[in-house]
């Protein structure tokens, strides 16, 4: 899974449109761009980050079982995985009263830029 900030993977959309027409099945390829650099923060932070090794590696049934992983309260995971989920980073799989927390993906690729998109180009241009 790719984090971007601000602007995503033009080359690699346009190399995907471009196999499929061909014909070709292109590789998956997960992203998601953040606007607001809170929303980086909150996918780093620690618990959160805890809660998707938690999940990637245990494969739990239910939010209990992934609150009895990282031995904290039900409560406060059940609020972080809705803020994941919010965040697109997990999904809940409903089975029966049990919503189970999954991901598609086993690692995270954050790209933060360090300049803004718009000055490059206005300095570009200068």
């Amino acid at each position: 899974m790719y984090i971007r900030f601000q602007s995503g993977d033009e080359d690699g959309l346009r190399d995907a449109l471009r196999a499929l027409d061909r014909g070709e099945t292109p590789e998956p390829h997960f992203e998601v761009i953040f606007d607001d650099p809170d929303d980086i923060h909150r996918v780093t932070r620690p618990k959160n980050l805890e809660l998707l090794r938690t999940i990637v590696q245990h494969e739990p049934e239910s939010i209990r079982e992934a609150a009895r992983l990282v031995d904290r309260d039900v409560r406060q995971v059940h609020t972080n995985l809705e803020e994941l989920e919010s965040l697109h980073l997990i999904h809940f799989e409903q089975d029966g009263q049990r919503k189970r927390p999954t991901v598609w993906y086993d690692s995270l690729e954050v790209d933060l830029p360090l300049h803004a998109p718009d000055m490059a180009r206005d300095e570009a241009n200068a």
